[in-house]
């Protein structure tokens, strides 16, 4: 059984994103862009103190090439 993924808001997602090198391009509403030095794109929605659902999670570090390891240990410490 795999651990369990940490709920996060999006700007606890954002944090860690730029932990990993990303930087927020812009802001278009509630939406924050982000961009690393390779050129991937990644959209993070910020909708107050709202939980990210697993589902986008999982899509954000897919799109972000992030392994899921790495984003459970960052929020474990």
């Amino acid at each position: 059984m795999s651990p369990r993924f940490p709920r996060v808001t999006g700007k606890e997602m954002i944090r860690f994103l730029k932990s990993r090198g990303f930087e927020v391009v812009r802001i278009k509403g509630s939406h924050h862009v982000l961009k690393n030095h390779v050129g991937i794109t990644v959209v993070i929605p910020v909708h107050g103190k709202e939980e990210l659902g697993i589902g986008l999670i999982n899509k954000i570090l897919s799109q972000s090439h992030i392994p899921a390891e790495d984003f459970i240990s960052f929020f474990r410490r």
